[in-house]
């Protein structure tokens, strides 16, 4: 009965908060120095932010960020930027948040600062289900890269030989990208491209081998008709590069701001806000262990 009564609080605070579809913006109460938060996103990562035919942007951090900014009662302005350049445009100043998807990695806290983690999930590499790749041990599993060293190295050594002389595809600037340069650099040749869709056309094209991406793309990349030839291989990666879960990125001196949006991530994952939007936009639950 609890869990009804959490599951309908949730649905109600999502109905609340996009009861106005048309607009981004709620009423500021002290917010950002009384100043809009600017917060972009790439609008090309589905299903966490993508962009309609019509223009429009939707997906699960499109629903998510209209969530905090009205329990904020802050004023919220959304805006596309190229994945590449979120965090070059965060440390420039001309948006203050990033909301993409990002997974708060260690080379990342480098930069900047992170969020408490919405959403939590692992990546996997992708091939043609006719490819040998489409065989790569660890079907099934989970490799956690920070807590299981000695099964990493095994993996590691294991697909090395397969992926010898083959091209592999990832997303410029993204976990997947640190992941193959860190443990797989010299072993194929890495082409980098600006989404995970245009990486799916070369692999469905044959012009690539074998793709890594984020589970929660693909989730919803796999129902897509021209994908049925694609299938994920290997185990569930998580961990280590691929961090600790996606978050919101922000500036390390706008600690007042981290503050805010923590109380407001810990507030919707605890009244079930969270579950209700991973089930909606990715098909299962993504919501971060306590």
């Amino acid at each position: 009965m609890k869990a009804k009564a959490t599951f309908a609080a949730a649905a109600s605070l999502l109905a609340a908060a996009l009861f106005n579809p048309s607009t981004a913006a709620f009423a500021s109460a002290d917010g950002h120095g009384g100043k809009t938060i600017t917060i972009a996103t790439e609008g090309a990562f589905r299903p966490y932010n993508f962009t309609n035919p019509d223009g429009s942007l939707a997906g699960y951090e499109i629903d998510y960020y209209k969530i905090l900014c009205a329990r904020m009662k802050v004023e919220c302005k959304l805006v596309v930027i190229p994945f590449n350049s979120l965090i070059p445009s965060l440390l420039s100043g001309k948006v203050d948040v990033l909301m993409s998807g990002l997974s708060a990695t260690p080379k990342r806290r480098e930069t900047i600062a992170f969020s408490a983690p919405y959403s939590a999930v692992g990546s996997r590499f992708v091939t043609l289900k006719s490819s040998p790749l489409a065989k790569l041990p660890g079907e099934g599993s989970v490799l956690w890269l920070d807590k299981d060293a000695a099964g990493l190295q095994r993996f590691i050594a294991a697909i090395k030989p397969q992926l010898a002389g083959k091209v592999i595809g990832v997303q410029t600037a993204s976990v997947a990208s640190a992941f193959i340069d860190k443990y797989l650099k010299g072993v194929a040749t890495v082409r980098e491209y600006k989404t995970p869709e245009e990486a799916d056309l070369d692999l469905l094209s044959g012009r690539i081998d074998i793709t890594l991406v984020s589970m929660s793309y693909m989730q919803g990349a796999s129902r897509k008709p021209a994908n049925a030839r694609l299938a994920m291989a290997g185990p569930q990666l998580s961990g280590g590069v691929f961090g600790a879960g996606a978050s919101l990125g922000l500036r390390k001196g706008d600690t007042a701001l981290l503050q805010r949006f923590d109380q407001a991530i810990k507030a919707t994952i605890a009244e079930g806000v969270t579950r209700q939007l991973s089930l909606q936009w990715i098909g299962f639950d993504t919501t971060p262990a306590p």
